[in-house]
């Protein structure tokens, strides 16, 4: 039987630059041969991607919180089932951009859900699969809402559009989960120069986990 692969997620909040980092990490897997996967959360197969298109919407303001935590289990359901769990036991690396955790910060802490509850949500959601590791890119809220703004290329989603308040919110709760997980959630600043922050990613990469695909 073969190996399963590793489950390894990015996290941060808005503009903290994951979907950069992801790239980079692509191309390094790549070059080295080692099978992996990307995707995303919410999205990465056809019916997530519909559930994301809702969640997102700009429109969709009036959006309550429970709503918006459910919406995101479902997606988070669904795209476990269909993408995630058959590449694992392919054997390959899956790099996801965000998981149970961003439902943890956003909708159980930032919007006041409590943590335990919408992990109740997700527990039902995910069963026992949690991220073998994850890399949370921490930033101050006004640098990563400035690299939005500076960035044509990037979608604008209902998330842009809540109060500094609340992303000051997220990243409090960013800061509560790392720390309840440090044997899993690696914090890494990434207000530094892109080249630094992958460069800590890649070492703790081929640290924990790399060495057993070479």
């Amino acid at each position: 039987m073969a190996r399963e692969g590793w489950f390894i997620t990015l996290e941060g909040g808005e503009g903290s630059g994951k979907t950069t980092v992801m790239g980079r990490l692509a191309a390094y897997l790549q070059n080295r041969s080692m099978p992996y996967l990307i995707s995303r959360e919410p999205g990465g197969i056809e019916i997530a991607e519909k559930i994301r298109s809702i969640i997102l919407d700009p429109a969709h303001t009036a959006m309550d919180a429970r709503t918006e935590a459910l919406l995101y289990a479902a997606s988070r359901s669904q795209h476990l089932a269909e993408r995630v769990e058959p590449a694992l036991k392919e054997g390959l690396i899956v790099l996801c951009d965000r998981f149970v955790d961003s439902s943890l910060v956003y909708q159980g802490y930032a919007r006041g859900l409590g943590i335990d509850e919408v992990w109740s949500i997700n527990r039902f959601a995910i069963g026992s699969r949690m991220p073998d590791l994850t890399f949370y890119l921490d930033i101050e809220p006004e640098v990563g809402l400035a690299r939005i703004a500076a960035n044509r290329d990037r979608e604008v989603n209902r998330l842009d559009l809540e109060s500094l308040a609340f992303h000051h919110k997220v990243r409090e709760g960013y800061q509560l989960v790392a720390a309840t997980y440090p044997e899993r959630i690696v914090v890494l600043d990434a207000g530094r120069p892109l080249h630094m922050v992958e460069q800590d990613i890649i070492k703790t990469l081929e640290d924990r986990i790399l060495k057993g695909f070479i």
